[in-house]
């Protein structure tokens, strides 16, 4: 046990003892996470990581950082923490596979009005969670109590990811050709981008948020939202060692018009087939009760696809089975044709 405290700093608002209380608490959800390759203890100045050279050849790294965004105010009103970690790891990861790469570590930003280290557990316990469902090890993090910055129920969390690839198998646009099919994953719902417009939709009080559901069998409104974003990991790289993988898009902030050109070479374009492409009932109430107009919605959020693969025609049947065994629910939703505006939707 430390022996460092301070009384003038707790004065001011910064209790270190309670810091050091959730280092103890999260140790065992930090040790869940740990893979081969972790070399330092949480607790230190830096993660260490050493880097398997017979898994990689010719090893290139791939980062991602992000964080979970306005969705949090939810998580605050709900008074529900043990899910935002899972959005925060998978905002990271997600994108990192986008490039073939398989996340290796990852390390969270907790910033807080007050320390309260049951609830900095919570958080931690769904980034470890995350880490697990992506197969990274948490090697680190930092948590900052910043009293007048944050109120004391509030806090932000960010998380940063590193992964790797050997460079002869970095996934890009490069071999797509018109004729290649598109294949969208189901996501889980809203995941963590879109919730500014979420919160002018919705009253955001602990009574709005009980409202049932009828089409999420009486869930409500507060859960179905605060659903974790889903995380693609696994599924991606298995399908990329049964079939030739052309290009990945992880739909985020920007739903299908800023996310899936990213992902298309250029003089192609991704013509989408929307009635392919099931819509998840949350999206319609969405749409319904803000009167939002569809293009603003397939241009904010994922609408029922979290990410979209392009794969060869004749790759689609074996690259649909090989997603269905991941425990996926794939729909080929569309292809690639020649044309210069990158995405079409139908």
């Amino acid at each position: 046990m430390s022996k460092s405290f301070s009384d003038s700093y707790k004065a001011a608002g910064v209790d270190v003892v309670a810091g050091y209380e959730s280092v103890e608490l999260i140790k065992k959800h930090v040790a869940k996470t740990q893979i081969k390759g972790v070399m330092s203890a949480i607790g230190g100045f830096g993660g260490l990581f050493e880097l398997d050279t017979n898994e990689f050849k010719h090893p290139v790294l791939v980062s991602g950082t992000d964080g979970v965004g306005t969705k949090l105010k939810l998580a605050f009103i709900m008074d529900k923490h043990d899910t935002v970690g899972i959005d925060c790891v998978a905002m990271c990861v997600n994108d990192i596979v986008c490039s073939g790469a398989k996340p290796l570590i990852f390390l969270d930003y907790i910033a807080v009005g007050k320390n309260v280290p049951t609830k900095i557990e919570k958080i931690v316990s769904g980034v470890a969670d995350g880490c697990v469902m992506a197969g990274c090890a948490l090697i680190g993090g930092e948590t900052a109590e910043m009293p007048g910055f944050y109120s004391v129920d509030e806090y932000d969390i960010a998380g940063f990811s590193v992964g790797a690839v050997d460079k002869e198998k970095i996934i890009d646009s490069s071999s797509q050709q018109a004729g290649d099919v598109l294949i969208g994953l189901a996501s889980s719902g809203v995941h963590s981008n879109g919730y500014s417009l979420v919160r002018k939709v919705f009253e955001m009080t602990p009574e709005s948020l009980k409202r049932t559901l009828p089409e999420y069998n009486g869930k409500t409104l507060g859960e179905v939202l605060l659903t974790p974003t889903k995380i693609y990991v696994k599924p991606i790289l298995k399908l990329m060692e049964d079939v030739k993988v052309k290009s990945v898009c992880h739909v985020t902030g920007g739903g299908f018009y800023e996310n899936i050109p990213r992902m298309i070479k250029d003089g192609l374009c991704a013509r989408i087939e929307k009635a392919k492409a099931p819509v998840l009932p949350i999206f319609d109430i969405i749409m319904r009760e803000g009167k939002i107009p569809e293009r603003d919605m397939y241009n904010t959020f994922n609408m029922g696809i979290g990410m979209v693969v392009a794969v060869s025609a004749e790759d689609c049947e074996k690259a649909v089975a090989s997603l269905k065994a991941s425990g996926e629910t794939p729909y080929v939703i569309g292809e690639i044709v020649k044309g210069s505006d990158k995405i079409e939707l139908i």
